[in-house]
């Protein structure tokens, strides 16, 4: 392994190590702040079903991240490196704020970025950005829906049961739920580093075709994991707490509605972003109650983090890969 190597590996790992911290905590956001599970048994399970999710469901979405978003031949190790600074920049920053950012679209754009100052327009992949953004459809239209539905019908169904019994049941089923938002997190968000970190093997020419091995799979899930017990409790406090009034039965419905709308995206090799799928299906689950149980000033926060994200870590990724070009 040349020091290069190692270098961009370390890169991605760190971009992995942020994503625990920002994204990662999506998972369990919910069920901390509703106090079902405390933050280091949360934090434990959603290592666990993260790695198990990537290890079971298939690594359709490292190969679209990996292979899809620009041309694997156009492009050298220093375009992953730069896109790897890019992410933990601008990620870095979104976390000292509170601010859930998306990795999804800090990754693409980091790549696409970096991509353009390594081989000009034409290293962009049409059918990898065809799936971002669908993926992007999804994670907020069919969120907010999917959570504003499944909400409405645990209101109608246990109309007539006690708050007791409500509090205890989906106190139980909320362990079920972030369980499988963690699931589908691994099958989706952490699918991603892990095809990054395949490319840059590729690209230094220790594996002879694109794959992902599993040392890979658990080396990424490990740190991922690492990063979201090290700090992530600032997005857990931004999503379960700030942005509406959760109880065990609403974040239930959030996290199973989100989990339904990121399983059905790794399904088809759509890489999207779970920040959003659980940010507006929370979204959708207060709104049930009425739209101003939902805090909006928050929501406006997380959006403009989100459509800042795509232009920031674009042009750092294109300045980094641009200085890297020319000075090294």
């Amino acid at each position: 392994m040349s020091l290069s190597l190692a270098a961009v590996l370390l890169l991605v790992l760190a971009a992995e190590f942020v994503n625990g911290l920002t994204d990662a905590p999506n998972a369990i956001a919910t069920v901390v702040s509703t106090r079902v599970l405390s933050p280091s048994k949360a934090v434990f399970m959603a290592a666990v079903m993260n790695i198990l999710g990537v290890l079971v469901t298939g690594t359709a979405v490292a190969f679209t991240v990996g292979k899809g978003i620009v041309e694997p031949e156009a492009i050298g190790l220093h375009t992953v490196a730069a896109a790897m600074i890019a992410i933990v920049v601008w990620a870095t920053v979104a976390w000292w704020f509170g601010l859930p950012t998306s990795e999804t679209h800090a990754l693409v754009a980091g790549l696409a970025g970096a991509g353009l100052a390594a081989a000009g327009p034409a290293v962009l992949l049409w059918e990898g950005w065809r799936k971002v953004l669908i993926g992007l459809g999804l994670s907020t239209v069919v969120g907010f829906l999917f959570g504003f539905v499944a909400m409405s019908a645990i209101y109608r169904l246990f109309r007539r049961a006690s708050p007791t019994f409500i509090k205890g049941a989906f106190g139980r089923l909320q362990i079920l739920s972030a369980a499988f938002m963690a699931f589908s997190h691994g099958s989706n968000d952490g699918q991603k580093f892990i095809g990054v970190f395949a490319l840059a093997l590729l690209l230094a020419g220790l594996l002879p075709e694109f794959y992902v091995p599993i040392w890979v799979i658990l080396l990424c899930g490990v740190v991922m994991g690492l990063g979201t017990a090290f700090g992530g409790w600032r997005i857990i406090r931004t999503m379960g707490v700030k942005l509406t009034h959760l109880e065990p039965v609403n974040g239930f419905a959030a996290e199973s509605s989100a989990s339904a709308a990121i399983l059905l995206a790794s399904s088809l090799g759509i890489p999207l972003s779970t920040t959003q799928a659980i940010s507006t299906a929370i979204m959708g689950v207060g709104a049930t109650r009425r739209f101003s149980a939902v805090r909006w000033g928050v929501t406006q926060e997380i959006v403009l983090a989100w459509l800042l994200t795509f232009p920031a870590c674009g042009v750092l990724g294109f300045v980094f890969a641009w200085i890297m070009r020319y000075v090294l």
